[in-house]
């Protein structure tokens, strides 16, 4: 494993101390004798967002989280909400309902991630954000990546890739995530500090900038046909994740202008790398998910087992004006000339990422 994708010591011993030495079924819930501080039977759950705006929740999430809570011998519920937020509120009822002593949620909004994380905190369960941070929640933790830098990655390569283009004072426009969550501001934050110098001298021209409602990929595709229509002159594109990268390009593929127009992202989803190695995308942001899977889980192991672990950063909740304990790992920027190196660290097969028209391109960027 290269090194850049560890997490940081102080995470690892989150995990450590989160790891138990049991076994369980392969069903939804595994079984376990453990239990909490008050010897209630330990069990964790998850409700995932959704499985159109990524495909990292169901492909990836979802797998690692299971195997860590078979490997710690807790039982356990995943669910995925399916971007409705009446199923979110209903699945964690349910899960309390059910005995849940630990609550991990990737929220879909952050009223209603407020509402059932308050919920829980009023039935003893303990909780945590994975991914998105509530604002005015109650988190007890947070487990994440450093979206901020996330987001100037972003920045970053889009510069570098309309250098590499010798663009003339080309004109920006940016795709923005969902007004509603907290990680497409911060991505925003990151991003805009990078470029507003640009615009600001005069180098760059600011072009559209819209939020894509709940990160919706068919209406990222309609709002930037309309960007795209409104300012043709359009050069290069901060897109927030792969999935409105892809939608973006699958327009610029309409006027013939894929490859020709820099459009970023995030995630690195196998589409993406591929866009990435025949030139439609300009580069995406790799954040190792098993990792950031790992860390969650440990900590809800901790919990399960009414610990409370120290982890090494805090974060700052505008809205509730607290600091919540967090765990934050790196992102990686991804370019053609590093795409083998998330193959290498296992978030993508070879066998899925070079097949067909791909395998040439894979051959030349030392893919094997």
């Amino acid at each position: 494993m290269r090194k850049r994708f560890l997490v940081s010591v102080s995470a690892c011993a989150v995990l450590a101390a989160g790891t138990l030495s049991a076994c369980s079924d392969d069903s939804g819930t595994g079984s376990s004798g453990s239990t909490n501080g008050g010897g209630k039977k330990a069990k964790i759950g998850v409700i995932l967002p959704d499985s159109k705006t990524s495909g990292r929740w169901e492909t990836n999430d979802r797998k690692y989280l299971t195997d860590a809570f078979k490997a710690a011998g807790v039982d356990y519920d995943i669910q995925n909400a399916q971007g409705d937020k009446s199923q979110f509120q209903t699945l964690a009822d349910q899960m309390i309902t059910n005995g849940a002593t630990v609550l991990v949620i990737v929220n879909l909004d952050s009223g209603t991630g407020k509402a059932v994380l308050d919920k829980a905190k009023s039935q003893g369960v303990a909780t945590i954000d994975y991914d998105r941070l509530t604002l005015g929640g109650s988190a007890q933790y947070y487990v994440s990546f450093d979206n901020v830098k996330v987001g100037t990655l972003m920045g970053q390569g889009l510069e570098k890739c309309l250098s590499a283009a010798n663009a003339q004072k080309p004109t920006v426009a940016m795709l923005n995530g969902s007004a509603t969550d907290n990680n497409a501001t911060l991505l925003k934050q990151g991003y805009d500090a990078v470029l507003k110098p640009k615009f600001d001298s005069g180098e760059y021209v600011k072009g559209p900038d819209q939020a894509v409602p709940d990160w919706n990929n068919t209406e990222g595709a309609n709002l930037f046909e309309q960007m795209l229509t409104q300012s043709p002159n359009i050069s290069g594109v901060v897109a927030a994740n792969d999935g409105l990268g892809n939608a973006a390009i699958s327009i610029l593929k309409k006027q013939k202008l894929n490859g020709r127009v820099p459009v970023t992202g995030q995630d690195a989803e196998t589409t993406a790398l591929q866009n990435i190695l025949v030139g439609d995308q300009c580069m995406t942001v790799y954040k190792a998910i098993k990792k950031e899977a790992d860390a969650v889980s440990g900590l809800a192991v901790a919990l399960a087992k009414g610990q409370k672990p120290a982890v090494p950063a805090i974060v700052r909740d505008p809205e509730g004006k607290r600091d919540v304990p967090s765990v934050l790992l790196e992102p990686v920027a991804i370019y053609k000339e590093n795409v083998k190196d998330v193959v290498v660290d296992g978030y993508v097969t070879k066998d899925t990422l070079c097949t067909g028209a791909y395998a040439a391109k894979c051959t030349e960027f030392g893919i094997n």
